[in-house]
């Protein structure tokens, strides 16, 4: 595991990295394919109003006489009367405007935005759209399309007829695009988050997996240590006994006996550690609730440490304050778990223990502190320290015993007591456990 996880999460990395530059890839052609489609489509659209234009323009001759009739030479008369009617004097600018709204509909533009002008033969504006001066000078984000309207070819007015121009200007035409592509875009985003979390999913998983297997390993490991321990000593006590005299000598019978009933029962307890744990995994803590004085249930627990703590040469501070001792909990179990807060100061701790003990209230809870001088934790330890099989050691190092389960079996019964608890700790100075606990009501 600790061999393959490097190279899966490099494969995935590289795998990822691959598919993001093949994605910005893809997006960029598309943005490309698409300006190019609708362009044309564009382009399809003023030819088709352009031609329209010109087909009813040029439909037929307008007489048009002047109301005044000087002299003029009977070639320009002919030419007076011949000439066409300009785009102008055909249509209204909202009626050209319908005509291109129409057509741009027909080729799926229907939200493109766009403006436009009619110009004659010398240039000048014949009509224009609200915007389209505005619009007109920005060649950089915008497209120009220029379409000129002349009559059919063998037509009466072709070759006489004023060159017009029909000239569309689709404003912001890549933000249009990027627009018109926003669903395909939103798709693309969207799948690649989920890509994304699916790969941080996947390397989470796998590092719990390299953690878990780390703490089963660090388990089976300690609980070897924990039950080999007892059945060398009762080994040696049944080989004790068999000797002739041992058996002869009542003294050493009970002597080795009752090392064999103690190693059996220190073997119980571990037992009982590993299925209450396993209990504790697959329900809830079932809690029988009573009332409890807590300054009275500390002094029982601290009384029953008295051994460990001479052996520790243990100086005990104890300053239990808290008027309001109360609580409504399940006594064995917070019994327990006061016990294994100090016992987990005794076994973290140096020759000379120093083991404070208080209690305060307020108009809510109960606070409990047990602060040592022990070896502290560090930060890491203190983040896990709660954690199932956790130990501040590893590896086949067993200065302290334990399968790791007593602060989560602490954490546990605080969490179903509806309390909390706290830890201050610096690395070689020490520990601190606070426990907040409802009063009772």
């Amino acid at each position: 595991m600790k061999k393959t996880l490097p190279i899966i999460v490099v494969l995935i990395s590289l795998s990822l990295l691959g598919l993001i530059v093949l994605q910005a890839s893809w997006l960029k052609n598309l943005l490309e394919v698409r300006q190019s489609q609708l362009l044309n489509k564009v382009k399809d659209a003023t030819t088709l109003v352009a031609s329209d234009l010109s087909k009813a323009a040029f439909n037929g001759p307008t007489i048009r006489l002047p109301r005044r009739q000087p002299k003029v030479a009977a070639a320009e008369l002919a030419f007076r009367i011949l000439r066409p009617v300009s785009i102008e004097d055909k249509f209204t600018r909202e009626e050209i405007h319908a005509k291109l709204k129409e057509a741009f509909k027909g080729e799926e533009l229907k939200q493109m935005h766009f403006e436009f002008a009619i110009t004659n033969s010398e240039g000048d504006y014949e009509m224009q759209s609200d915007n389209y001066a505005k619009e007109f000078y920005d060649t950089i984000s915008n497209k120009r399309i220029v379409n000129f309207i002349l009559p059919e070819s063998g037509s009466d007015f072709d070759g006489i007829a004023q060159a017009e121009q029909l000239v569309v200007i689709v404003p912001d035409f890549k933000d249009q695009v990027w627009k018109s592509l926003q669903w395909i875009l939103v798709g693309a985003i969207f799948f690649m988050l989920i890509i994304l979390a699916a790969f941080y999913v996947t390397l989470k998983s796998l590092f719990n997996q390299k953690k878990l297997s780390e703490i089963k390993s660090d388990f089976i490991n300690n609980m070897t240590h924990e039950f080999k321990t007892p059945l060398a000593t009762i080994s040696l006590a049944v080989d004790a006994i068999r000797n002739e005299k041992v058996m002869n000598d009542a003294d050493k019978m009970k002597y080795f006996s009752g090392i064999i009933k103690e190693e059996n029962k220190r073997m119980n307890k571990h037992v009982e550690t590993i299925l209450q744990a396993a209990l504790m995994e697959r329900q809830e803590l079932q809690l029988s609730l009573t009332s409890i004085n807590v300054n009275e249930a500390l002094q029982q627990v601290i009384e029953s440490y008295q051994l460990q703590l001479e052996e520790k040469n243990a100086t005990i501070e104890t300053s239990f304050l808290a008027k309001k001792n109360l609580v409504e909990a399940d006594e064995i179990h917070f019994k327990n778990l006061l016990s294994n807060l100090i016992d987990n100061a005794i076994k973290y701790s140096t020759e000379s223990l120093l083991l404070k003990i208080s209690t305060t209230s307020n108009n809510k809870t109960i606070i409990i502190k047990i602060e040592d001088n022990g070896i502290g934790m560090s930060r890491e330890s203190v983040k896990r320290i709660f954690e199932k099989f956790y130990r501040a050691h590893t590896g086949n190092i067993h200065n302290v015993k334990g399968f790791g389960l007593g602060m989560s079996y602490v954490k546990t019964v605080i969490d179903a007591h509806k309390g909390k608890i706290k830890v201050d700790s610096t690395l070689g100075k020490g520990s601190c456990f606070t426990v907040e606990m409802p009063l009772s009501s």
